[in-house]
């Protein structure tokens, strides 16, 4: 029995959807995927294989999300965010085994961005629209740009922290040690 939305239009190949999720038309998710419960799968998005979705997790229009790439709960991705899975691509030519990329909960990335393979993007980090994500970005840090560079903390709340790392909107201090932010 279906516990969540499937548009007509969609074909959802996998039988491990999680309930309340809604998969919109022109979706395509491949049998071995895995999508949490309450998730948006929204309109033209592919699902590969070996893809792991957490819970609450928004996938806008127009993303491919390729074997190896695992999303945690609570993570939005932006319209036509771009995932890739291997560094040296060949035609009809396969590695052994995907490059694994991780979006830790509570992530966002920005419409166009662009995730080159084998990251890990930390826990609320917040990539800005059209970046190109080369290196691993840790919890609760903004980086834009191409490359994508570091620019500045972020609360949990969504909001860039001031430089004594103090949140104006919900008021959350946090501090630094040994260069990773903390609460």
């Amino acid at each position: 029995m279906i516990q969540y939305f499937n548009h007509p239009q969609a074909i959802v190949e996998s039988e491990r959807i999680g309930e309340n999720t809604r998969v919109w038309a022109f979706a395509h998710i491949l049998p071995g995927a895995v999508v949490g419960s309450n998730c948006n799968i929204n309109d033209h998005t592919f699902i590969e294989n070996d893809v792991i979705i957490g819970d609450n997790v928004t996938v806008k229009s127009g993303v491919y999300i390729w074997d190896g790439v695992r999303i945690q709960d609570n993570v939005f991705i932006g319209p036509n965010v771009t995932f890739t899975n291997d560094l040296r691509p060949r035609s009809k030519q396969y590695p052994g085994e995907f490059l694994k990329t991780v979006l830790e909960e509570w992530a966002s990335i920005g419409a166009n961005a662009t995730i080159v393979a084998g990251n890990t993007i930390g826990r609320y980090a917040m990539i800005g629209a059209g970046s190109l994500v080369t290196k691993n970005i840790p919890n609760n840090t903004l980086w834009y740009g191409n490359p994508a560079r570091f620019k500045g903390y972020i609360c949990n709340c969504g909001e860039k922290l001031s430089g004594e790392l103090l949140c104006s909107t919900c008021g959350k201090q946090y501090t630094l040690e040994d260069g990773v932010i903390v609460e």
